[in-house]
């Protein structure tokens, strides 16, 4: 596996921590939990931004997006005791499905645009 997409799956298990730890801060009125959200939200972000540096924006967003819905949904079942119907079941595979659908859409290797250096941005405007 390559490491953008390495810094991708690290980057969606953060932002299922963080959708969790939320509930886990009662309103950030608990500091402890609400430090961890905030240290997973901003790595979380951090890697997605690395992911993003050679992998399609697109692709990156809807991966973070997905997993971290479908990771919080089915983590929201499990420790909250939220519903856990076979509708809701059936969509979170469709979502599920989507992120797969998407992941292989893209050719390997991949040779999407890099991010231009400084000084090629400054010199192209």
């Amino acid at each position: 596996m390559r490491i953008e997409w390495v810094l991708l799956v690290i980057a969606c298990l953060l932002e299922v921590g963080r959708a969790v730890g939320l509930k886990y801060t009662a309103g950030f009125t608990r500091l402890g939990s609400g430090f961890v959200t905030i240290v997973a939200m901003v790595l979380s972000v951090a890697m997605l931004g690395g992911a993003m540096k050679s992998l399609p924006v697109g692709t990156c967003y809807a991966v973070w997006v997905g997993v971290g819905a479908v990771g919080t949904a089915i983590l929201g079942m499990v420790l909250f005791g939220e519903v856990a119907s076979a509708g809701r079941l059936a969509r979170l595979g469709l979502i599920l499905a989507g992120i797969i659908g998407r992941k292989l859409a893209i050719p390997w290797p991949t040779t999407t645009a890099r991010t231009p250096t400084r000084d090629e941005y400054d010199s192209s405007h």
